[in-house]
């Protein structure tokens, strides 16, 4: 148990590192993130993070689990040299960067199927969690039981949809991003950040 965390403590080092070198003007703009002192505040879900090379912190103070500090420095990092718009919703696996298969397999098992798992015949459920999570019902689509968006991270939204089980189908989740996403963050770490969404509502209910 002990060779996963040194390794896990590894990478966050190696994480800070990278960060230090970042020079903030060249991502905040881009970013659309705020700079206090000599931290990057970086919203995710609703909740504000401060990342610096001396840490990734939540409201707290406290480190959050090493996921979300993944995506949270991959973030910043992985800034692209401009603003990038494309808000057409789509699925992670049409995404051009999306090339490994376990990826996607990843995405739908602890994103969509997750949320299915728990949420199946229990609407009422769902919904209450995405409405603590700050979700924004989505009247845009009309043949889904459920429809909300989402602001994952700046520049990056989600946006779930929900179909219930009744006599005929089983439950069915979608989660969407914006197509623009893929230039803010690798793959990986955008199939992170669907299943901290569903985290996140499980925690919620």
């Amino acid at each position: 148990m002990s060779q996963p965390s040194e390794i896990f403590k590894q990478h966050y080092q190696d994480y800070l590192n990278q960060i230090g070198r970042v020079t903030p003007a060249a991502v905040t703009d881009i970013l659309g993130i705020q700079v206090e002192q000599d931290r990057y505040l970086v919203p995710f879900l609703d909740t504000v993070y401060r990342v610096s090379q001396k840490g990734i912190t939540d409201p707290e103070g406290q480190r959050p689990s090493y996921g979300l500090c993944v995506i949270l420095a991959r973030y910043v990092l992985n800034c692209p040299p401009k603003v990038y718009t494309d808000p057409q919703w789509t699925a992670f696996r049409d995404f051009k960067q999306t090339s490994h298969f376990t990826n996607v397999n990843y995405f739908a098992s602890d994103t969509e199927q997750a949320i299915v798992k728990h949420f199946s015949e229990n609407l009422p459920l769902l919904s209450q969690a995405c409405e603590k999570a700050y979700g924004h019902p989505d009247t845009t689509e009309v043949s889904y039981d459920l429809a909300v968006s989402f602001q994952a991270l700046p520049r990056i939204g989600l946006r779930l949809l929900f179909n219930d089980k009744d006599e005929e189908f089983d439950a069915q989740c979608k989660v969407l991003f914006h197509r623009h996403s893929e230039f803010y963050l690798d793959p990986e770490s955008l199939a992170m950040t669907g299943a901290a969404l569903a985290a996140t509502l499980k925690k919620l209910s």
